[in-house]
Order: C-alpha cells, then structure tokens, then sequence
C-alpha cells in the first residue's frame, strides 16, 4: 500500500472534474475530536436519561455557549435537577440548530421542485463554532433535509445524481469535502459530526467519482487513486491480524482464509443521537451491553438502521447482531471499490497495482460465490455459525449494481425477488414487517436506484421499468397531497413511509436525486 503522506501529497495536485481539489499540505492526520457524550461525559448522560428531548439528536447537535468545564462547573451548582429545571439548564447554557422546513412556492410540477430545492439544502461549515459536534468542510454541500443539518456519506452519491449543469460545481465541491475527510480522518465518516467519527458508512466514494467523467470512469478513478487506496485501506484495516472465527474490525477472515467484510463501529457505547433509546435496548437485551451497543453502531454504519437483516429472531431489536453478519451490500461495494482501483492504476500504467486489485476483486467475488450465493440469490451470511441468512431483500440487487453476478445469478435474482418485493408503489426494503423502518412496508429511494440499474445491467429492463415507474408514481402520487418529497415511502399503499427511531423526515437529498435521474431515464412512465 502506497504511504499515506505521499497519497496526500498527490491528491493536493490532483485535478477532480477540473477543479481542484483545496485541500491543505501534506502533514500527519489530526487526532479526531471527542464526540459531546465523552466532552460533557455524566451530564449528557443525565440530560440523555431525562427524558427532556423526544429526538436526543437535538442535543447532540446542540453547541455549548461556554467551555464543557463551564457547563460542569454550572451544572454542579444545579440543586433542582427535575426535568423542568434540566431543560430551562439546557436552553440557558445551549445554542440548537433548527430543522429546515423552508421550501419553494408550492404547486410547482415536481421536476422544476426538486430543482428550486437545492438552495434550501445547501450548508457550508468552513469553521464550525467552538465546542460544536460539527466537522469543518472546505466547501458547501447538501443536507439531506429535516433533523439532518450535516453532511452524510451514502446519502450524498445518491443526492447527486439530481445535480444538473447548475450543480456541478456543488458536486465538485461534495467530493472535495470527502476527500478532506479521507485525508484527515482516513476514512469518510458517517456523517460531518464529531459523533460519527467511530464509523462509516457503505462505501460510494468511487461511485461518486465516478460522475466526475461520465463515459470514461478509468480516467476519474486515476484522478482519485490516492483516496480510493486510502478508504479501502479502512476497510480492509485488521487483514493482517483477522483468523477464522476471529474478526478484526471490519475484515472477516471466512474458513478458506479468505477475506470478506462486515459493518463495525470503533466505539460500544450508546449512540450520542440515540443515547437513552441505546440504554433501554441494551436493558431489554440479555447480552453484553456493549455488544449490543457495538451491534447498533454497526447497524447504523450499514445506513439500515435499523432491518431485520441485523436481528438474530428477525423481530425485536433486542436481538441486534450486525457485527456476526458478513452483508451482502457491504461486500458488493467493496468488490466496485477494488475494481475501480484497479481500472485507475490501468489509467495510470501502473500495472502491478492494477493486476493486484483486479486479483483482490477476484477473490472477493469467488468467496462471496462460495459463502453468500443461496442458490438464488447473493445472501447474507453470519460468520459465528456458516449460515446464510435467507434474507430476501433489496440488498440483493447490489451484485448486479456492481456487474459483480453472473447472468445466471443476476436473472435468477431477478425472478426469485420478483413476486416478493416488488410492490404497487415500488420496491420494498425487505419481505418483513417489523416496525423497523429498513422494513417493509417501505421502500427508499436509493435501493431503488440500486435495483434499477442493477437490472438494467443484466438485460432485466421490463423490470427495471417496473420498479421506476411505480415508484415514480409513488412520489409523485405524495407530492401532489402534500408538496413535500420524503424519506421513505409504504411502496404498499403509496403513501408515506413510516416505522424506525424519529417521525418521518422531508427534504429530502436522495429521494430528490434519484427522482430526478429516474425522470430522465423513464421520462414516460405513467404518474
């Protein structure tokens, strides 16, 4: 693997779309900020347990008006600690963000919307204010809407694909942002807080680049080899220590020796967002509390937070266990990721690295053969034991979003997920009804994307029309009663979505994104 520092020291000189990507001279990564629940340690811990905040994210993202030691020394003077008092303490000593709900003239057509509504959802956080959760970013970017004000991984590819000309530079600069992140914090956070420091989030990075030179992804994977080399050098951290039946982070070790990945997070401890939900799951479940903890944040790094792929009874969250699960997703992005390595050192004539990334996607697709194809689809597989799962899911159409099936497997895919998933508003997430909001009834904008061009990849485009259309007509279906686009969708009654840890969010990135790049592939479809 390359070093670091000289990684760096190309990625300052490299063109991106042709703009340059400003990020600072070469030096060591910056030891990342502590998240508020270790900066204000029992306080927040007090606050969390009161009961004072419906969504708990609210003070995560809260900035202190003082030094944490301020707030202690305040709070240690604090007789009255009643849930009244606690919150007038909290308003008094706290600054809050605000949820957005600005949004263009209503009655616009759906298309000239979405186009209006990147202004209300673009930020910039050059230096955030002391003692704030939010992460410094060189350039604007796109929230995704409602209680997310910060920048997120995933979300971004798909909030891309809505950009037109307009945003191009927007896009540009997105990229920038996660190249900064890449650079200083060697891996693309979850999100742009201090709290989503400890993990990530599926790895798009190399789609998104990939948007930077449509027709020829070869030459944008060279402009950003050093980052692509340095986000999958996190992903694959603990090869070299990882045996069978001994994980390390997020490398699985498969009885063969070889290796394949998981969801992980760095820290077992309640998420800050969700910090009294985590305790109350923890003291429902039987295990470890800090496996439990650990198995959320990894569910949380997956971005379905939460499914019952990650649930041993397929039911209650109690039973969580994502890190004993070897995903079917996780490992389909991360063969794309070798590939695209492997397709830029070819750009770049480096043909020992190239031949290196092709042999690792190789590999990654062979054991993924081996240990994850069910007979009719790309399952998931949990490690602890060598079972597949027979999790029927969107998460399946992953291997042909990446060209990583077979044609056999990818029609067989096809005609096994069919009849289950495929719903009148579109596709749905999974075949269960949990409760969960990763669960069906709903669907989400990006596994649609993702089943879509994963189909149209194989030759399967009746379907892939199927799905586009229904959900276009789902969205459009929504808009028309309520003007708004949002975060999930019941694919089953073509209605809003629901289920999961906080009311239903509009805005909103990715339902925007892929709304519109499905407009212009089926500008068509019946709605």
């Amino acid at each position: 693997m390359d070093n670091p520092k000289r990684l760096h020291r190309l990625a300052v000189n490299a063109l991106a779309g042709g703009v340059l990507l400003t990020l600072s001279p070469a030096a060591p990564r910056e030891s990342p900020p502590a998240p508020p629940s270790i900066l204000l340690d029992g306080f927040y811990r007090d606050v969390a347990v009161s009961g004072v905040f419906e969504d708990f994210k609210q003070f995560a993202d809260a900035t202190p008006k003082e030094s944490p030691a301020a707030v202690f020394a305040a709070y240690s003077k604090l007789h009255d600690r009643s849930p009244a008092a606690l919150r007038r303490f909290v308003q008094d000593h706290f600054t809050f963000d605000h949820d957005t709900d600005s949004a263009p003239a209503p009655g616009l057509p759906l298309a000239e919307h979405i186009a209006k509504l990147w202004p209300y959802l673009t930020r910039s956080t050059r230096k955030p204010s002391p003692y704030s959760s939010a992460l410094p970013l060189p350039k604007p970017y796109v929230v995704p809407g409602g209680r997310f004000h910060e920048l997120y991984y995933w979300d971004s590819y798909f909030t891309m694909l809505g950009f037109g000309p307009a945003q191009s530079g927007l896009r540009d600069g997105l990229i920038t942002d996660f190249a900064r992140e890449l650079h200083v914090y060697g891996h693309i956070p979850n999100g742009s807080r201090t709290y989503y420091l400890s993990r990530s989030q599926p790895p798009f990075f190399f789609k998104m680049v990939a948007l930077t030179a449509p027709g020829d992804e070869a030459k944008a994977y060279a402009r950003f080899l050093p980052e692509l080399k340095i986000e999958y050098a996190y992903w694959m951290s603990g090869s070299d220590r990882a045996a069978p039946g001994r994980p390390a982070r997020h490398v699985v070790m498969m009885p063969d020796h070889s290796l394949l990945n998981r969801y992980w997070d760095d820290r077992n401890t309640p998420r800050d967002e969700s910090y009294a939900a985590d305790l109350g799951v923890a003291g429902k479940s039987r295990r470890d509390p800090q496996k439990v903890f650990r198995d959320i944040r990894a569910a949380a790094e997956s971005g379905w937070d939460f499914s019952s792929r990650w649930l041993a009874d397929r039911q209650t969250l109690e039973t969580i266990e994502t890190t004993a699960i070897v995903p079917a997703d996780l490992n389909s992005l991360l063969f794309g990721l070798e590939r695209a390595i492997s397709e830029g050192c070819a750009e770049q004539r480096d043909r020992r690295c190239q031949a290196e990334f092709a042999q690792k996607a190789a590999h990654r697709r062979v054991a993924m053969n081996k240990y994850l194809w069910n007979g009719k689809w790309i399952d998931d597989y949990r490690w602890t034991d060598g079972k597949r799962l027979g999790n029927e899911s969107a998460a399946a159409f992953y291997p042909l979003f990446v060209s990583l099936a077979t044609d056999g497997q990818a029609h067989a895919t096809a005609a096994a997920i069919r009849s289950d998933l495929v719903k009148p508003g579109g596709l749905a997430t999974t075949t269960r009804t949990t409760g969960q909001q990763w669960d069906a009834p709903n669907g989400w904008a990006p596994l649609q994307w993702i089943a879509v061009m994963g189909l149209r990849n194989y030759g399967e485009t009746a379907l892939a029309r199927t799905v586009a259309c229904r959900w276009l007509a789902t969205v459009s279906h929504v808009y028309a009663g309520t003007g708004r686009l949002l975060e999930k969708y019941d694919v089953v009654s073509n209605r809003p979505g629901g289920g999961g840890e906080y009311r239903l969010q509009d805005g909103f990135g990715w339902t925007n994104g892929v709304t519109v790049a499905l407009l212009n592939l089926y500008p068509n479809c019946p709605r």
